[in-house]
């Protein structure tokens, strides 16, 4: 039954997403303009050179047009929990005989397919035609990418999870949510590839959850990693999800007795 309530919410978050047409065309528009003008500078810093320290310009732009392609349908709600905090209506919310993350999660995932179908593919499908991009390494790498853009996703999800718990102790999470965005666009490997990092900050960023998220699918698509490699990157990906969901229940636990509900 519980299922049967989160597929109908998951349901509802997708036939609202369709009802703004012009925010569609608007998503499609601006992720096609973002990839454009990355792609754009880095042929620029390239000039007539086909690889810089063995990273090649078609690695470069497949990058950038998967990272931002999987960007533009990785939905989450960074103020889910801050909205309804401070309307009132999460006092009625949680009487609800199904789960108040579960929910969460529902919206966002309905949000995510309509983008998939709407706003990811078609994007792909002009990226393919008019910019181009490397061919999967093989039907398995294919596989495992997909699998892998996944458990980024759900890394995503978990990060955003565990910041939007501190929505009991902050009147307004905005700027922690925004410092949160900005080292996820720039540690994950979406805006600049991470085999352009210096050494010592590759070495950083394999101890956070960042390079999980877009990365870690991008270098399976390649074939940059293969075996135990692969093994270890979906590892990584599971014990991050596990250890943010795990964080973020116990503030959501200890958050729930500071909880005074204004409005409503």
């Amino acid at each position: 039954m519980k299922m049967k309530a989160y597929m109908a919410f998951a349901k509802k978050s997708f036939l609202q997403k369709s009802a703004y047409r012009m925010e569609h065309w608007m998503g499609i528009l601006n992720t096609l303009i973002r990839l454009v003008i990355y792609v754009e500078i880095y042929r620029a810093l390239y000039g007539a050179r086909e690889a810089v320290d063995g990273i090649t310009m078609s690695m470069v732009t497949t990058n950038f047009i998967l990272s931002l392609g999987m960007e533009s349908f990785f939905v989450v709600d960074d103020f889910y929990l801050s909205y309804r905090i401070g309307n009132g209506s999460i006092a009625s919310e949680m009487l609800l005989p199904v789960s108040f993350h579960g929910r969460m999660l529902a919206d966002n995932l309905g949000t995510a397919a309509f983008k998939l179908i709407f706003h990811f593919i078609p994007a792909m499908l002009v990226a393919v035609l008019f910019i181009g991009i490397s061919a999967p390494a093989g039907a398995a790498s294919m596989g495992l990418f997909v699998l892998s853009v996944l458990f980024g996703y759900g890394v995503l999800w978990s990060i955003s999870f565990m910041f939007q718990m501190f929505s009991f102790w902050l009147i307004n999470v905005w700027a922690i949510m925004t410092i949160k965005n900005v080292f996820i666009n720039v540690l994950s490997g979406a805006m600049i590839p991470l085999w352009f990092m210096p050494e010592s900050m590759k070495n950083v960023i394999k101890f956070t959850p960042f390079e999980s998220i877009y990365f870690t699918p991008v270098q399976i698509y390649l074939g940059k990693i293969t075996g135990a490699e692969i093994a270890g990157g979906f590892i990584k990906q599971i014990i991050w999800i596990v250890c943010l969901l795990g964080i973020g229940m116990i503030l959501w636990h200890k958050g729930q007795k500071k909880l005074v509900v204004q409005g409503g």
